[in-house]
């Protein structure tokens, strides 16, 4: 059965070469001549695309596209908006009432043909995940208010949820690693959590973004005419946490000036406000924070070595997402459904060959290069599906990648030949990673024993496991 395209524009000539063009490659075609007729049309018989004209003299495209809510039609139902008055407030109007794209008249036939046909692509990829977004639709989103949880079930990230277990309980010091982007805050915002300081202030400090003498006032507060601009007495971050937790973000950019008195606090949880000889008792537990090789800022110097040996009583290392890229999805996942609960949206879906992109990407920037790359790609989707299209539109620059060597032969397979390859490979190589033990190689990869031992069955891998097991029973 041929796709259907209403046509709403108030000249009759265009509307007839628009339905000669679009019949003529293969399109179903219903002529409304203003935005009226055009929802009597959408009521009468549901189009798969709506090619509506923005400015006409009775209802226009704008007055169609805010009542199409009233109608019980798909979210999804593409509009392209068609115009001789292409500016930029009209696109963004258009954009934001739900249009799938805004064209100028006159028109580009090419273009609008590449335009229609796309839209029509997406829609049916909406169709084929319909089923799952029912199912997502019922799961429960996290409210503003509610604590942001890590996500990931990587064997490195099974090693950062111990550790941050083992830890949480105590009062010990924590110092956390990792690259920039990696969730060194949301880890530190956890160990606060899970401990007994729970209820009591989680206080963030920023070593990186205030200059020395500022930064020490903010931590230890200051006594009334401590210095030009000190009107009052302030209470300094120590002080404020009382009861409760002091991360200090970015610590090895902590001016060596200052490392003695945090030292001190550390030791004696004492300290005394600027222009103050009173020694204030401290209550509060220190989680810190750095990108940086502390070892080598000792070696040079740059950073004293009883303070670093006081920090890394207990030291938690969060992994790059490269090191963790069976997480990809699951973090992509749950951006996208963050984002439709925030703005109103339906919760868009990753088509298969976003997952692959996304999956063969190296993200240096890590999860906060990937939660922006998402953010950016379900505004363009407007509650879409998200293709891989979607996603390169949604960069700054090309996704890196780190792939085989050999991947530039996977991209002239067909499209489920090149995912079954990518599969095998992945596997594969967990399997070599893990000597041939199944259990481990599935913990690598992320997935239960029994899905491998499908994946393996399929994929045609020989079993080199010393030790086979039950692929009934789970690990």
């Amino acid at each position: 059965m041929p796709e259907r395209i209403l046509v709403v524009d108030d000249e009759r000539n265009l509307r007839l070469t628009l339905r000669e063009i679009l019949v003529g490659h293969g399109f179903d075609v219903a002529e409304a001549e203003d935005g009226k007729a055009g929802l009597e049309a959408l009521r009468q018989c549901m189009p798969d695309l709506v090619l509506c004209d923005w400015k006409m003299p009775s209802a226009d495209g704008e007055f169609l596209l805010r009542r199409l809510g009233d109608l019980e039609s798909p979210k999804w139902l593409p509009v392209i908006v068609m115009t001789a008055h292409g500016t930029g407030q009209n696109a963004m109007t258009a954009i934001q009432l739900g249009a799938y794209d805004f064209i100028t008249k006159p028109l580009d036939m090419d273009e609008l043909l590449a335009t229609v046909k796309r839209a029509l692509h997406h829609v049916k990829l909406q169709r084929e995940v319909d089923e799952l977004r029912a199912e997502r639709s019922g799961q429960l989103l996290k409210e503003d208010n509610e604590p942001e949880l890590i996500i990931g079930s990587s064997r490195p990230m099974l090693d950062l949820f111990k550790a941050i277990g083992r830890v949480a309980a105590t009062d010990t010091s924590v110092l956390i690693l990792g690259e920039s982007g990696s969730g060194k805050e949301l880890v530190a915002r956890t160990i606060h959590r899970q401990s007994g300081r729970g209820a009591k202030p989680f206080v963030v400090v920023n070593c990186a973004a205030l200059p020395a003498d500022l930064l020490e006032s903010e931590l230890f507060g200051h006594e009334k005419g401590a210095f030009t601009g000190a009107y009052t007495r302030r209470a300094g971050k120590f002080e404020s946490a009382a009861g409760g937790t002091v991360f200090l973000d970015e610590i090895g950019e902590l001016p060596l000036a200052l490392q003695p008195k945090l030292l001190r606090v550390l030791q004696e949880h004492a300290f005394e406000r600027l222009g103050s000889s009173e020694t204030v008792a401290a209550d509060f537990r220190l989680v810190a924070a750095t990108n940086r090789f502390l070892q080598e800022e000792v070696e040079e110097k740059r950073f004293r070595a009883d303070l670093f040996y006081r920090l890394q009583v207990f030291t938690v290392t969060v992994p790059a997402l490269r090191e963790r890229r069976t997480d990809i999805v699951s973090l992509a996942e749950h951006f996208l459904r963050r984002f439709a609960e925030r703005n109103g949206l339906p919760p868009s879906v990753l088509t298969d060959d976003a997952v692959l992109a996304l999956q063969q990407s190296s993200f240096p920037g890590n999860v906060r290069e990937l939660e922006h790359l998402i953010e950016h790609a379900a505004v363009l989707a407007a509650g879409r599906v998200v293709t891989s299209e979607i996603l390169h539109q949604s960069m700054l620059q090309p996704l890196e990648r780190e792939t085989p060597g050999d991947f530039a032969q996977l991209l002239r397979l067909p499209f489920h030949e090149s995912v079954s390859a990518w599969e095998r490979k992945l596997v594969e190589n967990a399997l070599n990673e893990s000597g041939g033990n199944k259990a481990d190689a599935a913990r690598r990869l992320g997935i239960q024993r029994r899905l491998l031992y499908e994946k393996m069955k399929a994929l045609g891998i020989e079993s080199t496991d010393q030790q086979e097991c039950d692929p009934k029973i789970e690990p």
